[in-house]
């Protein structure tokens, strides 16, 4: 028992379980305004489950699939796959059963969703090869992390409405961004592997511009659906929040200075959804308690 719990930890561990925060909020965030309030208990339960099927079946099969290259790369070599502390037999499974949740969830929710899932999984699934032949993998990421907000959307309504799309579109933008940034630590490896990426096809000084500029347009993304859902005070004072995040995770990385890159990544990264939500969730509660 304890050998299965320490694997257990090994796979959690492995696909960072912890951040599955980074989509989750903008699906909440879609499925409260989709349902013009809170939505019913039990879809919120199965967009959870079809997110966490999501995300894990992604980020294991990444980690398949980039074994081996993770094994030359000293900043990844440690890795669970490459130093064996996770069996390829144990990760294949973990990927089934994620597959499998993913689609119990979304068989679960409406036929809609039922339908697109196989769509959902080419796509996430798919982004693992993306930089073996294109550097627009930092957009196909983004493609995927959109999902999630545009799948709770249709999970409440059975379509995709103005909104949705707005709200997807910061995501794919903001997730760019973020990944370029990202990159930039494996711009050489890249390089010398004849992998692709922004870094290693632009360089820094481009790369860093690029992002910027995805960052701006995420902004104007999720600014054009607080318009479209007729967003006031805290769902703007949200928005500032996100700005001001995102100008921080820049700013750490002026220059193409990675010493803090974690803390810009990972850390500012996990709070964007969370203050975006929040300041809707926070409008819709004040809005109740006003009528």
């Amino acid at each position: 028992m304890p050998k299965a719990l320490t694997q257990t930890r090994e796979l959690l561990d492995m696909i960072k379980f912890e951040h599955t925060v980074f989509a989750l909020p903008f699906a909440f965030l879609a499925a409260m305004e989709a349902a013009q309030g809170m939505p019913p208990f039990r879809a919120l339960l199965w967009i959870v489950a079809a997110m966490v099927g999501a995300r894990t079946a992604a980020m294991t099969f990444n980690r398949l699939a980039d074994a081996d290259l993770d094994a030359l790369n000293p900043r990844t070599a440690r890795r669970a796959i490459p130093a064996g502390r996770v069996s390829r037999a144990g990760a294949w499974l973990l990927l089934g059963l994620a597959c499998a949740l993913l689609g119990v969830a979304a068989g679960a929710l409406n036929p809609l969703c039922w339908k697109l899932a196989p769509l959902a999984l080419l796509i996430i699934l798919g982004y693992s090869w993306c930089k073996r032949f294109t550097s627009l993998a930092h957009l196909v990421l983004g493609l995927a992390l959109a999902g999630a907000p545009l799948g709770a959307w249709i999970a409440l309504t059975g379509r995709v409405d103005a909104p949705a799309w707005w709200l997807a579109a910061g995501v794919l933008c903001w997730t760019g961004g973020f990944d370029i940034l990202y990159a930039l630590q494996d711009q050489e490896f890249d390089r010398a592997t004849g992998l692709h990426s922004i870094p290693s096809r632009l360089g820094t000084d481009w790369s860093l511009a690029l992002s910027r500029l995805l960052h701006l347009l995420a902004l104007t993304c999720w600014a054009l659906f607080n318009l479209a859902v007729g967003a006031h005070l805290f769902g703007w004072l949200g928005w500032v929040a996100v700005a001001g995040m995102l100008a921080r995770e820049q700013w750490l990385v002026r220059g193409g200075s990675l010493d803090r890159i974690d803390e810009a990544f990972f850390t500012l990264n996990s709070l964007v959804g969370l203050a975006f939500f929040g300041g809707h969730l926070v409008e819709r509660i004040a809005g109740v308690a006003l009528s």
